[in-house]
């Protein structure tokens, strides 16, 4: 059984995120007041929390109160890591099945979605330490590999194997070169596909 972290302790980390991962965060306290993505979490812990102790339309509830006020849709069932990061924010979808890893950062606009409407597993598993950049939409039971990076506006409806690169619609994978290891999103320029 997996050991429960306090939430101050949740929170704290959360804070220290977007610090270190928007160079536009001046303070906590500008992190904790204006940061929607930052909100968007918070809410989606506790209505996961009430999600899996079977208060499940509360859970619902507390969502779409969250998604009104932050932009953000996050099914209370969707699994997410520690230290996410969702810039900017607005219209991030994040669906029922879905399964984020830890250290991971979603810009706005992004599609964690379904393909079919059927019960089961039905919408994405990102890895750890992966970067979704703005508008991209991952659709179906897919896996988005460690290390891995998916460009702005991509559709991805395959898997991505760790430390690649996913650009294009519909999405072509290619192997991270050292250069964009380093800049987050930078991808070589002699890359053809």
């Amino acid at each position: 059984m997996a050991r429960r972290i306090p939430l101050s302790k949740l929170i704290k980390e959360d804070l220290q995120t977007a610090r270190q991962r928007d160079p536009a965060a001046r303070s906590n306290l500008e992190v904790a007041l204006a940061y929607p993505g930052v909100h968007a979490i918070w809410t989606h812990r506790i209505a996961h929390a009430m999600w899996g102790a079977g208060a499940r339309t509360p859970a619902r509830v507390l969502s779409s109160i969250a998604r009104s006020f932050t932009g953000i849709d996050i099914h209370p069932a969707a699994r997410i890591g520690r230290r996410i990061f969702i810039d900017h924010g607005t219209g991030v979808v994040i669906g029922e099945t879905t399964s984020v890893g830890e250290d991971v950062v979603i810009f706005h606009g992004v599609t964690l979605g379904g393909v079919a409407m059927v019960k089961g597993k039905r919408h994405p598993t990102i890895g750890s330490n992966v970067m979704i950049g703005a508008g991209a939409k991952i659709l179906g039971p897919i896996k988005i590999g460690n290390n891995s990076k998916v460009g702005a506006n991509a559709v991805v409806v395959r898997e991505v194997p760790d430390e690649n690169v996913a650009i294009g619609i519909p999405a072509h994978n290619q192997p991270i070169c050292q250069k964009s290891r380093k800049a987050d999103l930078i991808v070589d320029p002699t890359l053809h596909i």
